[in-house]
Formats: C-alpha cells, structure tokens, sequence
C-alpha cells in the first residue's frame, strides 16, 4: 500500500480540456459509427401524430421570418446531422431545420407551427442520450446553436445571463475570467449548450458541491408553444414571489417551452484544487472512502467518482491514455476544491492516510498540478465516449441507494452473458448516479429485450430513479411508470394539454403516449 503525492506549489483553478480538444475527441468517437435504422421502424409501436405535413409555403414563411433562405435548411445532406442523436440510437426524417438568433424569432416560429399544427424539436448541442433532442418522425427542428450570446457576467453577485445556445465550456471560461466557476461541468461541456442542460436539469460532476440546476438557475425566459415569450428571469437568489414558474422549464426538455435565456448563479472559483485517484479491492471498500471522504473532507468535497476495471480499460485503450496506478477491481476519483491549499492538502493527505491504514484504498496517486490533473480526468470523461466505440452502447442513467449501487451492473452482465461485449458501471456515486453501460457489436433485438424493461423493474425494485440526470427523453416514456405514481402522471398530462394543447411541442418525449 502506498499512496504517490504529487502535490505542486501551483493552485490554480482547474479546466479539464479546452474546448477544441473536446469537439475533437467527441468527432472521433463517434466518426464512423452506422447510420441507425428509422425510429419509426425500430420502435413500430409509436404511432406519428395528427400533425399538418411542412409544404413549400410553409418553408417560405419561415424564410420570411429568418430573414432568407440562410437560416433556414431543406437540404438532405443538411439535415441529416440533425436527424441522428450522438449515440446512434435513434433517427428521424426531419425536412426542415431552423436556426433563430433571437427570442422574438422563436415566438414567430412557435405562433405560425402552432396555429397550422406542425410538430417541432427544439436541440442545442444534440449531446443527450436518451433521444430527447432529435425528431422522432418528420419533426421540424428548431436549432438554437446561432443563440450563443453571453449577455452579462457580474462578478459581484455572481450572476451570468446568457442565451441557451451557448456552448458550456465557453461559459466556464468566460466565468473563469472575472474569478467565478460555472455550477455544472460535463464531459460533453465542449458541445453541449447551457439551455439544453436546463431543459434535462443535466446534474454533472459538481453536483456534490453546488446541487442542481433548479437551485443553480436563477431565472429564464422561455416561448411557449403559441408563442408566448414568458420572462422568468432573475437576477437574485432570494425572489419568493408566488409560484416558481421556472421550475416548470428546468428539466421538462422542451415539452412545455423552449428555453431562450436564463440566469445562473456562479460560485467564486477555488483558489485550492487537489485530485487523488485512488485503487480499491471491492465495491465496499468503495462505499466506505465515500462516507470517510464525506466526514473527514467535509466542505471542500466537490467531486467523488466511482469506475469499475472494465469501463477504465476502455478509456485508456480507445484514447491511447496511461493510468497512473496499477490495474484494481475499482477506482475513485476524488476532487476537492478550497480557499487554502495547505489547509486542503493537510485534509486530504489525512484522510487517505486512514482510508489506507485501514484498508479500504490500496493505491493512489494525489497532485494539484493542472496537467496532472486534466489527464487524470480524462480518464473519467472519455468513458462514455470510448464505450460507444465498441459498436453499440445501451447506455442506463439511473439512481440506486449505495448498498444496492453496483449489484445491478453484476445482475446484468450475468442477464446477457456473450451478447455483450463489456458490461461496465461507473458514476457519481457522490449523488448516488450509476451509469451502467452495455456495449455490443451492434444493436440487437435479442438483447435489447433482455436489457428493458429488466433494468427498470430492477431500479424500481430498490426504489431507484429510471432517470438521474439524463432526462426521460424518447428512449424512457414507457419506462417513467417505474419513477412515478398514476396520480403524478396523470398531473403531467394535465400540466402538458394545459400549455401546448395541440401537443406540437417535442412530442413523443417524456410523457408516455396515451
């Protein structure tokens, strides 16, 4: 047992990637993946809706409100990108993609759709995995990325306005300049944009520190589908007048309103930022650091990680990257952030020093040099992404109590046996979030049966989450019953005919058709 420190005299604020190294890695996972069948044909049972088809007038009225012909996409070599989501999972047969730079441009939009009843699919980044932000049959897609404004950074309260298209990454950048931290950080940050992050309620790395994005936003501005522009925004934490009608947009993925702009409030970025990445024998061991990192880190705990063997070998072999400890049946990465780096490192170093007394790490290695740091977590972030190169990935968000946290992935990969390739697990445990992963050569009916609604029940069965943070999307509606009683249910629906009565708003998501 030993444990390498590599503590520097630097401390500054952490960036895990620059924006470019992101968009390259995530172009390269997923370069050469297979077109996936129509969503029509692998799910048959979901039936189009009563929509009005786009004709030629349609697209001239469009053109009349963007300006042009420029922003607004017919073409089929255009669109396709539009029509796949990130993981090959889905694909609809959009013939129309529109690109609004402004709020007013999403009302005339949403108004003219709404009154000749023609579906659309508001996307950001189209980094979601649960097929929530691409068109399920011939969808118009409203494309927010042109939306990429940052309004305001105040670094006094904190508060940062933007508009929902921008980038996360350069959100965290920008938030870095003037001294402050952005509450959310995701492996996709390079792609992703903020507005889609709201509409999932994304929870991310941090959330052990700085909880989700219902507490983290501040105030949004929203289009409704008649086209109503509903201003929501805030530029104080405390504002308790009458209903919180943000919370309505946060996390309801474009089903009740497209997310326009919001507020959110950024923490003062940590002068003091340490890394350990740590070797276990077992899962319990596992469970016992996080509780010994809860008690003796305490505040300055900001990220607590869990892998298993087979998901870091699929990172280190996909992206050519080194670990730096030797092979263990599991790892933890833990993260802490402070204002005093003796201070920090006096507490960390202590509680692995006990965590290894009493056996619970076996191995790990400790900095709070920036590039140490980065390519430790890219460990960490390019797991999905390398997972995904096996050839198909069923990839399961879920929430589970900690004792039962990795029973499920053991479950599994006993269920499918030779039809997988790898069957991993690894996440916040921090929060409770397991990402179980099933790769395979290709998608297969055999397995994907096998796989759903086993998963579910499963979760259910432990009173888990079907969803912790990647939303309900496409891939889930039939699988929400498992989370939620009739009564909530049916309070959704109710919720859904009140505020998009012609349903025209990101249909077939979220809610279970009925």
């Amino acid at each position: 047992m030993y444990l390498r420190s590599l503590f520097s005299t630097t401390g500054k604020q952490l960036s895990h990637r620059t924006a470019s190294q992101t968009s390259w890695l995530r172009q390269f996972a997923s370069g050469h993946r297979e077109i996936p069948a129509l969503t029509k044909e692998r799910y048959p049972s979901i039936k189009r809706g009563q929509f009005s088809e786009v004709s030629d007038s349609d697209v001239a009225q469009f053109e009349s409100i963007l300006g042009g012909s420029n922003r607004v996409l017919t073409q089929p070599e255009e669109i396709q990108g539009y029509n796949i989501d990130y993981l090959g999972s889905v694909r609809g047969f959009s013939r129309v993609v529109l690109k609004p730079k402004s709020t007013d441009e999403v009302s005339e939009i949403l108004r003219y759709c709404n009154e000749r009843k023609l579906a659309v699919c508001p996307q950001g980044g189209n980094t979601g995995l649960v097929g929530g932000s691409v068109p399920v049959f011939d969808e118009i897609v409203i494309s927010l990325q042109l939306m990429d404004k940052i309004e305001r950074i105040d670094e006094y309260s904190g508060i940062l306005v933007c508009q929902s298209g921008c980038v996360l990454e350069t959100l965290e950048q920008k938030a870095a300049e003037k001294g402050l931290v952005m509450p959310l950080d995701l492996g996709a940050k390079g792609s992703c944009h903020i507005g889609g992050n709201v509409s999932t309620n994304a929870g991310g790395l941090r959330l052990v520190r700085y909880g989700n994005l219902h507490g983290s936003v501040l105030g949004v501005e929203a289009v409704t589908a008649d086209g109503r522009i509903m201003d929501l925004m805030s530029n104080f934490k405390k504002d308790n007048t009458g209903y919180h009608l943000k919370h309505l947009f946060i996390g309801s993925e474009g089903t009740l309103g497209v997310i326009t702009r919001l507020s959110i409030f950024c923490p003062t970025a940590s002068k003091s930022v340490n890394v350990a990445f740590l070797g276990l024998e077992n899962y319990e061991s596992v469970k016992n650091t996080f509780l010994a990192a809860k008690q003796g880190l305490g505040e300055i705990l900001s990220s607590c990680e869990m892998i298993d063997a087979l998901s870091l070998e699929s990172s280190t072999y996909h992206f050519n990257l080194q670990s730096p400890i030797d092979k263990y049946p599991f790892y933890m990465l833990i993260e802490t952030s402070g204002s005093n780096m003796n201070h920090d490192e006096e507490k960390l170093t202590n509680f692995l020093t006990s965590a290894m007394e009493k056996g619970l790490v076996i191995d790990g290695t400790v900095t709070n040099e920036p590039t140490k740091m980065r390519n430790i977590w890219k460990l960490r972030e390019l797991i999905a992404d390398s997972l995904i190169n096996d050839g198909y990935c069923f990839k399961y968000d879920i929430s589970l109590p900690l004792d039962n946290f990795y029973d499920i992935v053991l479950a599994v990969r006993e269920r499918v046996g030779p039809l997988a390739t790898k069957v991993t697990g690894y996440g916040h445990i921090g929060d409770s979030n397991l990402h179980l992963n099933v790769s395979c050569s290709k998608y297969g009916t055999e397995i994907h049966k096998l796989l759903e609604p086993y998963v579910y029940e499963y979760t259910s069965n432990v009173r888990g989450s079907v969803s912790a943070e990647h939303g309900i999307g496409f891939l889930k509606t039939k699988y929400l019953k498992y989370s939620k009683r009739p009564e909530s249910l049916a309070l959704m629906h109710q919720l859904k005919q009140l505020m998009d009565p012609n349903g025209i708003l990101n249909p077939y998501k979220v809610l279970p058709q009925v």
